[in-house]
């Protein structure tokens, strides 16, 4: 069942986003989100920050509604939280979340597209 997410701020008008429990994290689901270029894209730009970055600080080639749509996939599946701070949303990853579910997958699947962007010439 998904959790609330309390937003910074003063609790008159503050906007809260749905989050999977810890528990309700399926091994599945994060590997959907993983798959995709864009959203692994986000997730490694996440893991290099090692802080919470604003949607507007990570560039995808892609709409702005496309950009939203990858950005809920990753948060409805567990592997982003999302937190408004004032109008910017922020992101971070469930990092402490994902390692305790699914030891060592994140870092493998971070260890992989860096190789994988090394090979093809990415940043």
């Amino acid at each position: 069942m998904p959790t609330e997410t309390p937003s910074a701020g003063p609790a008159t008008g503050t906007r809260a986003l749905e989050h999977p429990r810890r528990e309700d994290i399926r091994l599945a689901e994060v590997l959907h989100a993983l798959a995709d270029p864009m959203r692994l894209r986000v997730v490694c730009r996440l893991a290099a920050a090692h802080t919470e970055l604003n949607c507007a600080d990570i560039e995808l080639p892609v709409s702005r509604s496309t950009c939203t749509h990858h950005f809920r996939v990753l948060r409805e599946n567990g592997v982003i939280q999302q937190i408004y701070r004032g109008t910017a949303k922020m992101n971070v990853l469930r990092t402490e979340d994902l390692d305790a579910l699914f030891p060592g997958l994140l870092e493998g699947v971070l260890r992989g597209a860096a190789l994988q962007a090394d090979r093809l010439g990415e940043d």
